[in-house]
């Protein structure tokens, strides 16, 4: 058989005329070869690079999901939401008082709509607009008006809302027994106390000279806290600390929120309050303390109401209150602190 027209193959090449030519030939042989050989060995490289990556990244999508089925959070989520929650908190704070002020009253509302949300999904009677204007104008007085006449509104807004809900009642006339609309009254005064009220608190000590670096401070304590806690109680935890009011909250967790909290009280009054180092450790226990019984306090709320978080706005840490319970107690012991302790500061 015969090859087929124009399906020859190429021409053998001339050999070399001369022995410079046939060196030249070679060296560019040795080049080729080289070339082929670095080629290969970078896309060796390359494959066992992504191989490592794959891996790696296998190992934490299960680890993750491994936290995930434990705790009920997506750990990656909650990074970086913390994360870019951390980084508007600070920078206000550090630059412009007024921008954290406008965060902390979307915050709070944001926390005062999660929670008349649940109450009403559970049958309880909430008035939404007037405990969102009324937890604005909190808010605002803590920070601009003096202390006193903060007190005195904080009153009557309470009872300006008690008396709305009565008259709200008083208009529906669907026969709510007397025990029922009790309880919606002081679940009114509930929602405006435990949420504005306590945010107005943080509030005062932001108005006050060097308090922006007080709020900072009682806010890191408490989020190395929980962070502790978190870490501490994930690894090791065994022993249920409530099991009754949050099953997953253990001893353990609580001895990795108490070295968090009082380290971290220890460096920020020395390195950014002034203060002597042993009032770090006073202040690191007592937010401890008061962000523990603002954590507990309100699992035993959500356990009444039949609900895990407050909201899923904020995926792997649940709702806007869900991140504020901790805080918003803290900051009656921030402002405490500050009234007790700055004195101490060095000039």
């Amino acid at each position: 058989m015969t090859d087929a027209p124009g399906s020859e193959g190429p021409e053998p090449s001339e050999p070399p005329t001369s022995r410079r030519e046939g060196g030249g030939l070679r060296r560019a042989h040795s080049a080729a070869d080289a070339s082929a050989s670095t080629t290969t060995g970078a896309r060796s490289a390359r494959a066992e690079f992504e191989t490592h990556v794959a891996h790696a990244r296998a190992e934490f999508e299960e680890a993750n999901e491994r936290i995930k089925q434990r705790t009920g959070r997506d750990l990656i989520l909650a990074i970086v939401i913390g994360v870019a929650i951390g980084v508007v908190v600070v920078a206000s704070l550090i630059f412009f008082k007024w921008i954290f002020l406008l965060f902390a009253i979307a915050a709070t509302s944001l926390g005062v709509f999660e929670f008349v949300r649940a109450l009403r999904a559970s049958g309880r009677r909430v008035d939404l607009i007037p405990q969102l204007l009324g937890g604005v104008v909190l808010m605002l007085s803590g920070y601009f008006v003096d202390l006193w006449l903060h007190w005195v509104l904080t009153m009557v807004v309470v009872v300006v809302l008690i008396v709305w809900r009565l008259l709200g009642q008083m208009f529906s006339r669907d026969g709510r027994t007397y025990g029922a609309v009790l309880s919606d009254v002081l679940i009114t005064g509930l929602v405006v106390l435990y949420v504005p009220f306590l945010g107005s608190l943080a509030m005062i000590l932001l108005s006050q000279d060097g308090g922006e670096w007080w709020a900072l401070a009682f806010i890191i304590i408490t989020v190395a806290a929980d962070t502790g806690a978190y870490v501490t109680g994930l690894t090791i935890g065994r022993h249920p600390m409530a099991p009754r009011i949050s099953p997953k909250k253990t001893w353990e967790g609580f001895g990795g929120a108490f070295v968090a909290a009082l380290i971290a009280g220890v460096l920020l009054a020395l390195y950014m309050l002034g203060l002597p180092w042993w009032t770090g450790l006073i202040i690191g226990a007592v937010i401890l303390g008061t962000a523990t019984i603002g954590d507990l306090g309100e699992s035993m709320v959500k356990r009444d109401l039949g609900i895990k978080d407050m909201s899923s706005w904020l995926p792997g840490h649940g709702g806007v209150l869900d991140r504020l319970d901790s805080i918003l107690p803290s900051a009656t012991a921030a402002l405490a602190l500050f009234y007790l302790l700055s004195p101490l500061a060095v000039s």
